[in-house]
């Protein structure tokens, strides 16, 4: 990824985080929505018929857990009201939306997102693995996308443009959290939204290395024998400070992000919307 690659979804995201306080009304043919059911939040991301964003919203909530949705209704719930908020925001109806999920569970989620996406009243015109999606903002033709999420971490590896492998591994923030609440005697809660506070990245950074490490050998273990010149980080946990230096160090890789790691997903699953609903 080139500093123009990084530069050019770096601005799509700030555009995002713009829309998110502010939503932009203008006429739009159509209007393409990314669900992404994240462990700790879910997020929507709309855009305009020329693919640039005009509104979002996300909450945090726990309806889904290690990639699996665990509280079916709390989830349609959830993308449903956020729908209708985004929905009064445009003045307009949503109709396309797709989704994603972590490479690898598509058999074990037996069509869970896809049918809370339909059930939050959306037509469900793709659904595409997380790191897979996040790789249509990122736009990497080589190298490892890696989505560090709240219960897994997934990873697309990507030769001259094609996807030629997808993983998924059972560590993410959740186990980020988990340490955090050991070493500080926090509840999970609380270690939860302590380690959402910048402020506090650089104080927890030791804490939490090992699992950052482990993380990283993952990474490893995963792309071992493919020719990974560079990882690219996506995904609410990779938005730690300095996650990226640690697993460039771990991995001996050189290893990036974007501005907000949080919002590339959504964003990819949006870039990757139609409206041609999926059979």
């Amino acid at each position: 990824m080139n500093n123009q690659e990084l530069k050019s979804c770096n601005q799509l995201i700030a555009e995002f985080e713009k829309v998110v306080k502010k939503p932009k009304k203008h006429p739009s043919k159509i209007y393409y929505t990314g669900v992404d059911l994240g462990t700790a939040c879910i997020v929507l991301a709309v855009l305009d018929d020329q693919f640039q964003p005009v509104a979002g919203a996300y909450r945090y909530a726990d309806v889904v857990r290690d990639g699996m949705v665990v509280d079916y209704l709390g989830a349609v719930e959830i993308v449903s009201e956020l729908k209708a908020e985004l929905e009064q925001q445009l003045q307009t109806e949503l109709f396309y939306a797709a989704a994603s999920l972590p490479p690898g569970t598509d058999d074990l989620d037996g069509g869970a997102i896809k049918n809370v996406v339909q059930s939050a009243g959306f037509e469900l015109t793709n659904l595409l693995d997380e790191p897979t999606a996040a790789n249509q903002l990122l736009k990497i033709t080589d190298g490892a996308v890696v989505d560090i999420g709240g219960g897994t971490t997934g990873i697309s590896i990507i030769e001259a443009g094609q996807v030629v492998k997808v993983a998924d591994e059972a560590t993410g923030g959740t186990h980020l959290s988990l340490v955090l609440a050991g070493a500080y005697k926090f509840s999970f809660a609380e270690a939860e939204l302590y380690k959402r506070e910048a402020q506090h990245h650089d104080e927890l950074l030791p804490v939490l290395k090992p699992v950052i490490e482990k993380i990283s050998s993952i990474i490893m273990q995963q792309i071992s024998g493919y020719t990974v010149n560079g990882i690219y980080l996506v995904g609410g946990t990779a938005c730690l400070k300095n996650i990226e230096t640690i697993i460039e160090k771990t991995t001996g890789i050189p290893t990036f992000k974007p501005s907000n790691p949080m919002f590339a997903t959504p964003l990819g699953i949006a870039l990757s919307c139609t409206d041609q609903v999926l059979q």
